[in-house]
């Protein structure tokens, strides 16, 4: 039978979460909420930054890029870390990586050094991330797992739409006359608690969890292809696609050929690869990865063209562009929270039909602002279509692909989802980003205005077709 419900099978059929794990939920995902709102805050404080430290355009870039492309490098490590050296000992290790980085960002003294201290903090963030996920499937059993996972697909919502507003108030604010600092000074006593917290109620590692080896070559060969895949994602857009661009996605994809086939070798002579070739063959794990793919590529290009079109073409401020996503922020988080709780004999229909509610509502917002208006009160009603849509094709597709996953594997699909979580977001923004500058450049309307309208439409109808490919991808298959 083709199901999207929860699996039961390995899960147990606990209802309820006690006190001690609900604690370590609270942890986790304020570290993970923390983690994300560092992708997206930097964005509002960008321009004080370029005044403040004098940045070129390329070193601009590189502050705002840099905590992507580390994060995204090197989260399938943070996961092999994790399960080498224990969860636990991992996540507050990251936790203290990144804190101790988000520091130096706050002090930092000119471009050069933020820009490395971002690298940093990025590279903490993808050792503490994948944790997350981990100790979800380790602590959690049956309808306490999906309601967990139901949470970290909310802070996933929110935290994309957060990053912008708590930027815009903190940069506004200008604490102290310190301008854009606080926007990293603010993860420090965040981090503290964490830790402090975290220490006390994240549960001790097994000795079982130290014993798996460490993959080097494997890690060599997958930081090369996902990094010769992310650079020009980010940096290929500002300088117009370059050759360097084009030769660096064609060699991604040489280097992810000779990683899968290297880690196959391994697996076959009784090794420890880096991700275990048993996880890919789960049923239902591939069109679950395409589906995270597809949702977090429309989310991020959404995302990411409208607040291009109300910032520039609108002239919103970043905390009014921030506040006007909430509808989107919040739907997903409660459809995220709540979707198992509705009738079983919808259940089968919930990613299809999310995606088609994505595409529907994706395309009605294009429509609305097409005029070059705020779009009215409807434009609120397809914003939260667009979040109850993004959160039916995101949350079953992940409850039901970990929900095969056995306790072992756990970090090796923590990891997988995760960096495909980051690629689907770098892939959104690159495309659908270039769909719309692009457009723009050729409008030529008679207003700014209206060309930004014109060409928010092109993009928005581009989302739409792309989530309707999510509509279609294969079922996913509860084991039985």
């Amino acid at each position: 039978m083709t199901t999207t419900a929860v699996p039961s099978k390995d899960l147990g059929t606990d209802n309820a979460a006690p006190a001690g794990p609900r604690r370590l939920l609270a942890v986790v995902l304020a570290a993970q909420f923390m983690a994300l709102l560092d992708v997206f805050i930097v964005n509002v404080a960008a321009p004080t930054i370029r005044a403040d430290l004098a940045a070129s355009g390329a070193g601009l870039q590189l502050v705002v890029a840099g905590y992507t492309v580390a994060y995204a490098v090197l989260l399938i490590t943070g996961a092999r870390l994790g399960d080498r050296f224990g969860h636990r000992r991992t996540m507050l290790a990251g936790l203290a990586f990144f804190t101790a980085a988000s520091l130096a960002c706050g002090l930092a003294q000119n471009t050069g050094q933020l820009i490395g201290f971002r690298l940093a903090q990025g590279a903490g963030a993808a050792v503490m991330i994948p944790q997350v996920l981990s100790l979800i499937q380790r602590n959690f059993m049956g309808h306490a797992r999906v309601r967990a996972l139901g949470a970290y697909s909310a802070v996933l919502a929110v935290g994309a739409a957060a990053g912008q507003v708590v930027g815009g108030v903190l940069v506004a604010a200008d604490l102290f006359g310190t301008g854009w600092r606080p926007v990293f000074l603010v993860n420090v006593p965040i981090g503290l608690v964490l830790l402090a917290v975290g220490a006390r109620v994240l549960p001790r590692d097994s000795r079982a969890e130290a014993d798996r080896g460490f993959d080097l070559p494997g890690l060599l060969l997958l930081a090369a292809a996902v990094s010769l895949f992310t650079v020009p994602l980010v940096l290929g857009q500002e300088q117009d696609w370059p050759l360097w661009s084009w030769l660096s996605l064609a060699s991604s994809a040489l280097f992810l050929t000779a990683f899968a086939a290297y880690e196959s070798r391994l697996a076959a002579r009784g090794g420890a690869p880096l991700i275990a070739p048993r996880v890919l063959r789960i049923s239902g794990i591939g069109p679950a990865v395409v589906r995270i793919l597809l949702v977090m590529a429309v989310n991020a290009g959404f995302l990411f063209v409208v607040t291009l079109h109300f910032q520039a073409g609108l002239g919103h401020s970043a905390l009014r562009t921030g506040l006007t996503f909430a509808p989107t922020a919040l739907v997903f988080g409660a459809v995220g929270l709540t979707w198992t709780r509705w009738p079983q004999r919808l259940q089968r229909a919930l990613v299809p039909a999310g995606f088609t509610i994505a595409a529907v509502s994706g395309a009605a917002v294009g429509l609305l602002l097409r005029d070059g208006s705020f779009g009215g009160p409807w434009l609120y009603v397809a914003f939260a279509a667009v979040g109850m849509g993004l959160a039916l094709g995101y949350s079953p597709s992940l409850t039901g692909a970990l929900g095969r996953v056995r306790k072992e594997d756990a970090a090796d699909a923590s990891g997988l989802l995760a960096t495909v979580t980051q690629l689907g977001q770098l892939v959104g923004v690159a495309a659908f980003g270039s769909l719309f500058l692009d457009r723009l450049a050729v409008a030529g309307a008679a207003s700014a205005r209206q060309g930004s309208a014109d060409a928010l439409l092109v993009a928005c109808l581009a989302l739409a077709v792309t989530a309707l490919l999510g509509a279609v991808s294969g079922p996913v298959r509860a084991r039985r």
